[in-house]
C-alpha cells in the first residue's frame, strides 16, 4: 500500500438524481481498495454524452447493488496507481493507467480518488497524454467491440462510420484504418469534416447538408461492406441502403433513432464491454502508429454540471473534465 493516501477527498457528487443543479462539490471519504483493485489517483475524467442520463438515474441498473449516495459520476477516466489489492498481479504503484467505471459501486471518475477492478484499467498508452487518456476508455472500447465483435472488419473492407466526428467515431476511423480498412466517414459540421480529413479517412461527407447517395456511390460502387452508425441523423438510411448484401450493420445501445439496415440484413446493437483481453487489443493498436484522440474542451471539476450540458450540443471528439 503507499503511505500517502488521504482520508478524504474532493468530488463532483450529488445526493440524489436530477438536472445540472444536483452536482456539487463535496468532501467525502476516499474508496476503500479490494484486494481484485487498484485505488487511482485521478488527473482526468471523461465526459461522456451518457452522463447526463447517470445524472437523471436512467442508469440505476447498471450500478452494482445500487445507487448509494452521495453519487461519484464519471465512467472513465485516468491518473496514476497509488495502491494495489493483494490480488492484483499486473499493475503496480506509480503506473499511469486509464480505467472504466460504469456502473462501479464505489463511484465513478469526478473525483480525486476512484477504485477500480484491475481487470477495467490498462496502462496509458505509449506517446498518450493523461487528460486524452482520461476520455479513451469507454468510448475506446466501445468503437473496438464495434469493429472487431461484431462488424469482424477485414483488411481491404469498405467502412462507413456515420458520426465519425465524436467520440467513439473518431477513434474507430483510426483504428479502422489500423486494421486495413477504407473508411467513409460521416462527420457533422465543418469542423467534423476536418477532423475526419485530419485522421485519415479515404473519404469524408457533411452529414446534414452533403450529398449522402454520391459520396456512398463514389467510395463503394459495389456496396459497402459494413456500417459502423453512431449517430442517426437525417441521412443515416439513406447511407445505410448501400450496405451490400451479406454485409453488416452494428451501433451501440443508445443510438436513436434505431438504425435499420436494408432488406436481408440486421443491424446490430451491442454494448461496449470491457475485458483485460480488449484492453490489451486497444493499447496494441493505439500504439502500433501515431495516434490522437481529440479533447475539444478540458473543464475544471467545478464545471462538471457546465460540461454536462454543453457535451448535449455540437462538438468534436471528446470533453474532458481536470481533477488533479
Amino acid at each position: 500500500m503507499a503511505t500517502s493516501i488521504p482520508d478524504t477527498m474532493k468530488a463532483a457528487a450529488l445526493d440524489r438524481f436530477g438536472g445540472p443543479e444536483v452536482i456539487g462539490i463535496k468532501t467525502l471519504p476516499v474508496p476503500q481498495c479490494g484486494d481484485d483493485e487498484l485505488l487511482i489517483r485521478v488527473d482526468a475524467a471523461g465526459v461522456g454524452v451518457w452522463d447526463s442520463w447517470e445524472r437523471e438515474g436512467a442508469m440505476v441498473d447498471m450500478i452494482e447493488g445500487g445507487p448509494r449516495f452521495p453519487y461519484v459520476p464519471g465512467s472513465d477516466g485516468a491518473g496514476e496507481v497509488v495502491a494495489v489489492g493483494k490480488d492484483v498481479k499486473d499493475l503496480k504503484v506509480g503506473d499511469p493507467v486509464y480505467a472504466f467505471a460504469l456502473g462501479s459501486s464505489k463511484g465513478g471518475f469526478y473525483a480525486e480518488f476512484t477504485a477500480v477492478k484491475a481487470k477495467h484499467a490498462a496502462r496509458i498508452p505509449k506517446g498518450m497524454k493523461v487528460e486524452q487518456a482520461a476520455s479513451l476508455a469507454v468510448d475506446g472500447i466501445t468503437a473496438l467491440r464495434g469493429l472487431e465483435d461484431h462488424l469482424k472488419l477485414e483488411s481491404g473492407q469498405r467502412l462507413l462510420i456515420y458520426g465519425a466526428s465524436g467520440g467513439v467515431g473518431h477513434i474507430a476511423l483510426q483504428l479502422a484504418r489500423r486494421m486495413g480498412a477504407k473508411v467513409l466517414a460521416v462527420a457533422s459540421g465543418k469542423d467534423g469534416v476536418e477532423l475526419a480529413r485530419r485522421l485519415g479517412a479515404d473519404a469524408v461527407v457533411e452529414g446534414h447538408h452533403g450529398d449522402m447517395e454520391k459520396a456512398c456511390r463514389d467510395f463503394a460502387p459495389d456496396g459497402l461492406d459494413a456500417a459502423l452508425t453512431l449517430a442517426c441523423g437525417d441521412t443515416c438510411q439513406t447511407a445505410l441502403k448501400h450496405v451490400r448484401k451479406g454485409g453488416r450493420i452494428a451501433y451501440p445501445n443508445g443510438v436513436e433513432p434505431v438504425p435499420e439496415g436494408p432488406e436481408g440484413i440486421e443491424a446490430i446493437a451491442y454494448d461496449g464491454i470491457p475485458s483485460k483481453k480488449i484492453f490489451e487489443r486497444l493499447n496494441e493498436l493505439i500504439e502500433a502508429g501515431p495516434f490522437h484522440l481529440e479533447v475539444s474542451h478540458l473543464y475544471a471539476m467545478e464545471e462538471a454540471a457546465r460540461a454536462q450540458q454543453e457535451v448535449l450540443k455540437h462538438h468534436v471528439g471528446k470533453f474532458a473534465l481536470r481533477i488533479h
